[in-house]
């Protein structure tokens, strides 16, 4: 019986490990000081569901670096795989997508060690490819957003954008974000913790500050 492994949770510092991708070689979290690391797994080259991701992510690669956001791939394949799928990507025009260079390292995971620390390789989906798992780490190395993935949906890759935002966002401003928030909208101020607080706030609420209710107290966002 192979030995547990427990994968990492919201919260918990992201497993380190060292590996060979299309880029060179990377020690992670070292080499990414500093970063916001968005870490994704998809099941295997050459396949069409995440051939249209890759695609995806290599046209928004603008985007994330905006956001001060790394993004790191990882299959089970072999270095040459990837190497000739990413070539053969770039030939592929879908949508309104055409000669994507992917520009971010993509990891190979051969002996699946690193899929398996993080819970990747999931038996009742499949014994031989990870599972669309997408790992959203901040800056100090911790775990702040998981989402997993059949092997047969792509995934949502505004979501995955707003999440890093909204992350951003609340660690800024020591606020959180309600349901379908977007950049811009009003968000949620912490919950009162004191009667006087919540009467204070329904009162005499502060400037660009409203309450629906003593427990729901929204700001503009700036």
């Amino acid at each position: 019986m192979e030995d547990f492994i427990r994968m990492p949770l919201i919260g918990d510092k992201a497993p380190a490990f060292e590996a060979v991708t299309t880029q060179g070689n990377i020690k992670f979290p070292e080499d990414f000081k500093g970063k916001w690391v968005i870490l994704f797994s998809h099941p295997a080259d050459f396949t069409p569901v995440c051939t249209t991701e890759f695609m995806t992510f290599g046209s928004m690669i603008d985007q994330f670096d905006a956001l001060n956001v790394q993004l790191l791939g990882l299959s089970v394949d072999s270095l040459y795989s990837h190497i000739a799928w990413l070539r053969k990507i770039r030939e592929l025009e879908w949508k309104d997508k055409k000669h994507i260079d992917i520009t971010f390292p993509l990891i190979e995971d051969i002996r699946m060690d690193i899929a398996k620390q993080y819970g990747m390789i999931q038996p009742g989906a499949s014994n031989t490819q990870a599972v669309r798992a997408v790992f959203v780490i901040d800056p100090k190395g911790i775990v702040r957003t998981i989402l997993y993935y059949p092997l047969s949906t792509g995934r949502n890759f505004d979501e995955i954008k707003r999440i890093v935002i909204a992350l951003q966002k609340a660690d800024r401003e020591n606020v959180a974000t309600p349901a379908d928030w977007r950049e811009g909208d009003d968000v949620i101020v912490p919950t009162a913790g004191s009667c006087g607080t919540a009467r204070e706030r329904m009162e005499n609420p502060e400037k660009d500050t409203y309450c629906l209710d003593w427990f729901l107290c929204f700001k503009k966002s700036k």
